[in-house]
């Protein structure tokens, strides 16, 4: 069984939506734009009809590996996707037929690192150290794991030599700014609208990093800094119900997209919903398993859940 291939149009064209995100329906797809970078940031996957409070982001979904990655890697292509949230994009495809709106990368999370501040850098990657910057050495960043990653998997070095900062600065300029750009204005816009609204950030964790609960599904909230603790227990009794392990903030209690548009006190909220690959994938091949379809099913139906429940103010 093959995923749903997200492939994203030429700049600023917008197309009907069919196979790409893995459901058929009459969404409009936009993609974005990037004067650096001949190949759209991210692609906006619009709502059918009334828009809800509600928008999800699939930040390390996508599958683009441009050629100067593949070119300077000391890994296979298979390696090289092991950090990939494989097909999240498509596992919560459903969710626009339900009135939320859907931003997802198109870019592999090996180039760019859309979950991160474009400020966490490690700068033993670069062979000419950039002026004028500042930047976080943060335990990410130590980790290999910042915005440009260093590693990939199980700590798996990607490249044998250093590389240019140009071209790390492209990259943050043509994939990492526009998407925030995007994601910012959609969160913006969708509060201005209804005066509140959720974001769910969307993602997958290897089956060995489920946390001693062995969860397929973990939420992260913050710890309630970035959505009160009923949006969380709203989503884990509706997954629970469906049968899924579900647990709270550990190990992932959200990253940079939950802590920076999960603001309460403005009636902005954010979670983070990170699903084991081992319920959808075979891990060994990154193919997905018999499961994929059920699992795409009950993620449509509970975003539905949650659509309903952010329309009519049940969790706000």
């Amino acid at each position: 069984m093959s995923a749903p291939a997200l492939t994203p149009p030429p700049p600023g064209t917008t197309i009907a939506l069919m196979e790409p995100l893995g459901h058929a329906a009459n969404h409009t797809l936009h993609a974005g734009t990037a004067a650096a970078d001949a190949h759209p940031p991210f692609v906006l996957v619009e709502p059918v009809g009334a828009q809800v409070p509600l928008v999800l982001a699939s930040p390390h979904s996508g599958r683009r590996y441009p050629p100067e990655l593949i070119a300077r890697s000391r890994l296979d292509a298979l390696t090289l996707r092991r950090s990939e949230d494989v097909a999240v994009d498509a596992l919560v495809a459903e969710g626009p037929e339900h009135g939320a709106a859907l931003l997802a990368a198109t870019h592999a999370r090996a180039w760019v690192d859309l979950n991160r501040d474009a400020t966490e850098i490690d700068l033993s990657m670069f062979d000419d150290a950039p002026p004028g910057h500042r930047f976080q050495r943060t335990a990410r960043v130590q980790a290999g794991l910042g915005a440009i990653p260093r590693v990939v998997g199980e700590g798996l070095e990607i490249y044998g030599t250093r590389i240019a900062w140009d071209d790390a600065q492209r990259r943050i300029d043509s994939v990492w700014r526009p998407f925030h750009a995007a994601l910012t204005r959609l969160v913006r816009d969708t509060r201005e609208r209804h005066g509140a609204v959720l974001l769910i950030d969307c993602h997958s964790m290897p089956s060995a990093a489920r946390g001693v609960d062995g969860a397929d599904i973990v939420l992260g909230d913050r710890f309630g800094q970035a959505a009160p603790a009923r949006v969380a227990q709203f989503a884990q009794g509706v997954l629970e119900r469906m049968g899924y392990r579900v647990a709270r903030n550990s190990p992932y209690a959200g990253g940079f997209i939950t802590q920076t548009h999960g603001r309460p006190a403005a009636r902005q909220y954010a979670m983070q919903i990170e699903i084991s690959r081992g319920i959808y994938l075979d891990e060994a091949t990154l193919e997905p398993s018999a499961r994929f379809e059920r699992l795409r099913r009950d993620l449509g139906a509970f975003l539905a859940h949650l659509a309903d429940a952010t329309d009519s103010g049940r969790l706000f």
